[in-house]
């Protein structure tokens, strides 16, 4: 029978020889997720044996973690902007640099009863988080994924999130009026980076990684349509590649929108192109 420390041992060899990065951290995480508990906690833990009952269910999680499925899928959750989200293959795994723009946000005195729309919304942590945050917004948040829009629904009934709206749409195919601000963190990948991502992002549905030869097809198309579906003063923000901001920046003084700047994330990337309508 083995102790906690025995298996987060043992499971640690078994991931690094999978070339798994932050192998025991990994490991560590699913023992934890196993017995219902804290990372920390396992430090008070390790002389534990563990059942089959537990080893059995843990063997299956790190063989498929092995096999790359990303850790949050075997999970099942995420915490994302003090909120724990559900996250499965429904949807993209959420990124650090979200997490910064939906802070970065909420930073702004933005005034109360803003009408803000989340577009490609995904398992909902951006929009969702911001709706939580803002109780006086309503936000809307659209996906072209029923899929995607599913797994975001079920994150605002667990989380008690009420003050929003969710749409199926191709863009704003599907939508009708205007907003104080609009969110966005559309595909960016380029088609041509396919073969080299990492088997964790393959796991990700490819409607949410890839828009077109330089990533930049859905950006070109949902900037003119956003300046139009903006209220005078109403501001967009986005996420985008870590080499796109340039590209972004002349696809958005191409259209009418003032006040435009990206901020850098906090690795030193442009990441979030922001602009005011006039």
């Amino acid at each position: 029978m083995s102790t906690v420390l025995e298996t987060i041992d043992g499971g640690t060899r078994y991931l690094e020889k999978r070339g798994i990065e932050d192998a025991r951290r990994n490991m560590q995480m699913l023992v934890a997720n196993q017995l219902g508990c804290t990372r920390m906690d396992l430090y008070l833990q390790f002389d534990r044996p563990l059942q089959e009952a537990e080893l059995s269910p843990l063997r299956e999680k790190l063989k498929n973690r092995g096999e790359g499925i990303p850790l949050q899928h075997l999970l099942g959750s995420v915490y994302f902007h003090k909120h724990e989200f559900k996250i499965d293959a429904r949807a993209l795994i959420p990124r650090p640099e979200t997490e910064e723009l939906a802070e970065w946000i909420l930073q702004h005195k933005i005034r109360e009863n803003q009408s803000v729309l989340d577009m490609g919304c995904g398992s909902g942590v951006l929009g969702l988080s911001l709706a939580a945050a803002r109780p006086s917004w309503r936000v809307t948040l659209a996906d072209v994924s029923t899929d995607a829009l599913t797994l975001a629904q079920e994150n605002a009934v667990s989380l008690g999130i009420e003050n929003t709206a969710f749409l199926h749409t191709d863009l704003f195919s599907n939508l009708s009026g205007t907003f104080d601000g609009i969110v966005a963190n559309l595909p960016y990948i380029p088609e041509t980076e396919r073969s080299s991502l990492s088997r964790e992002v393959m796991h990700d549905p490819a409607l949410a990684l890839f828009s077109g030869t330089d990533g930049l097809d859905l950006i070109r198309r949902f900037i003119p349509e956003a300046f139009h579906r903006l209220n005078p003063g109403g501001w967009l923000v986005l996420e985008i590649g870590h080499d796109q901001a340039s590209q972004v920046s002349e696809i958005l003084n191409a259209h009418p929108f003032t006040t435009i700047a990206v901020k850098t994330d906090l690795s030193g990337i442009a990441r979030f192109p922001h602009a005011l309508r006039p």
